[in-house]
Parts: C-alpha cells; structure tokens; sequence
C-alpha cells in the first residue's frame, strides 16, 4: 500500500537529482540536500517531485513526509526565500549589535564589559535595525540555526530572569 506525496515545481526552478543528492536551483539561488533512505524512492520529473514508500510501516510513511516537507521548504527557498524577525529587549542598559564577518557581535548585554558573539550561518543575510534584527535566506535551516545561536547567546545566567527580561528574541517567521 504505502504512501505518495507529491510536490509541484514551479516554473523558473529546476531539480535534479544524483543519487541521493537532490539540487534545487532557483530565482533566488541554488540547494543541495541529500534525502537516503532505501525504502523511499524520489522521482523527479518536469513540473512534480513525487516522494513515495511502499512500506506500511509508521517510521517510513513519517520519514516520506519528512523529505516532502524538505524538499517543499527547498523548493520555497528558491522561489520566495525565508524572514526571521527577532526583537532586542532591554530595560536597563541598551543593547548595541554589530555584525563581524560570520558572528553577530552583542555588546553592553545586561552592563557586561565583554561582548558576546552568535554565529551566523553560511547563506544567512543579517539586517540591523534599532530594535530588530532581520535574517534573510533561502535555507530555512540555516535561519532557524541562526536565529537560535542569537536567542542563547543572550541567555541570562547569575541573574532573575524574571526582573531581567533583556534579550533578543524571534518573533516573527515569514
């Protein structure tokens, strides 16, 4: 019996696919995931991609969607490209944020003298507003990776976090 989830590819993206290796290339840029499993099977055709498993078994029939939804978050990517909004809170002293190559330099976090550092994932773009950071990219992946390595690099330690509720924190997906 098994399970079939098909994906339609829109015009101006083209997927192929080398083995396991499955590339998405796009208005926005170019993908390269590799999706392997032996009891699922990936076609790729001129306007659908069609992930299916003959197996009745959960963990198969869970891991067929799981590939769909990469490879519709890959084929998303390329065509429209993914927003992060994360907003800077603070109440007792200003935060002031720098990007330096691959890091994102946060200074005067909670008073402290030295700075902390995020990494910023390969592909990700990083705007700096007054009190916003926006991340921009066509791999949903790497954003949400990036935005985590911000949120935690302003974790709060020594303090109650209950009165000190400074931070940067995601608030919007796009």
């Amino acid at each position: 019996m098994g399970i079939t989830h098909k994906i339609t590819v829109p015009a101006g993206v083209t997927v192929t696919q080398d083995g396991a290796l499955i590339r998405v290339s796009g208005p926005k840029g170019m993908l390269v995931r590799e999706l392997a499993n032996p009891s699922i099977t990936i076609t790729t055709g001129d306007k659908e991609l069609i992930i299916s498993t003959e197996s009745n078994r959960k963990e198969h029939i869970a891991l067929c969607g799981t590939f769909a939804s990469h490879l519709r978050n890959m084929v998303r990517g390329v065509t429209e490209g993914f927003t992060y909004r994360m907003k800077v809170v603070y109440s007792h002293f200003p935060i002031q944020l720098k990007q330096a190559g691959n890091q994102l330099e946060i200074n005067n976090f909670l008073g402290e003298k030295h700075p902390r550092y995020a990494r910023v994932e390969e592909g990700v773009k990083v705007q700096l507003g007054n009190d916003e950071v926006t991340l921009e990219g066509t791999n949903k992946e790497s954003l949400g990776t990036t935005a985590s390595n911000i949120e935690h690099a302003t974790k709060i330690r020594y303090r109650d976090p209950r009165v000190f509720q400074d931070g940067i924190y995601l608030t919007e997906r796009a």
